[in-house]
């Protein structure tokens, strides 16, 4: 490995050390339980960078770092992968994911019991590829669980897990974060407006939805 390599893998796993912890500090996870993700290129086949099982992510610092290769062979660090290592992996081998996170956020896993999908009740549905469907549940870090998530997210960035919480992925550790953060907003949006006695929400039509996906292409872009 080149020192070029062994610097951005430091930098990747400081940057998702930081993920990591962010998503405890803003309520998504409790204790050690999600997990985080983030591909690196390297010239020998990209190396997946992963939390650890079992550790508190205060705890985690550089000498750390756990990597495995997309076959699964760990490369990197003395401890053991995320139990959900299978599902990172599924991900990163079929879609264009940079990174990958993984929680348990309450108000996404408490619609994820209720509904197959989440309803479209905001427009930012569109910015995770359209309305998010719920993966038939299966017993975490299988690789039944890999192969019912990917379904699921079938031309989208995001989806929920039955009974268990959200996955979302994206070009960067910010946007993949970002996406959690919007799914479990909108998880939380949803389970307020039904809450209402005598009311029902009113949702987007598959058209609207489109038309928003449209227009958040351009979102945040400068002439």
């Amino acid at each position: 490995m080149t020192e070029q390599e062994h610097e951005a893998i430091s930098r990747a796993w400081s940057d998702l050390v930081a993920t990591a912890r962010r998503t405890v500090a803003d309520g998504l996870v409790v204790g050690t339980s999600g997990n985080v993700s983030v591909r690196v290129p390297a010239a020998d086949g990209d190396i997946v960078l992963v939390t650890p099982t079992g550790v508190h992510y205060d705890r985690l610092t550089a000498a750390d770092a756990v990597g495995v290769r997309l076959d699964g062979v760990q490369v990197l660090g003395e401890l053991t992968p995320t139990s959900e290592l299978p599902m990172h992996l599924a991900i990163h081998r079929t879609t264009d994911a940079v990174a990958v996170v993984h929680t348990h956020a309450v108000h996404a896993t408490a619609v994820s019991t209720l509904v197959d999908e989440l309803p479209p009740i905001h427009y930012m549905a569109a910015a995770l590829g359209g309305p998010v469907r719920v993966a038939p549940y299966a017993l975490y870090g299988t690789d039944e669980l890999a192969a019912n998530l990917l379904r699921a997210l079938e031309d989208r960035s995001g989806a929920l897990l039955r009974n268990h919480g959200t996955v979302t992925y994206g070009a960067s550790l910010g946007q993949a974060f970002d996406r959690t953060a919007q799914l479990e907003w909108m998880c939380r949006l949803w389970l307020a407006a039904r809450s209402v006695p005598g009311h029902t929400p009113t949702l987007l039509s598959e058209p609207q939805v489109r038309e928003a996906a449209e227009k958040l292409r351009g979102y945040g872009r400068h002439r």
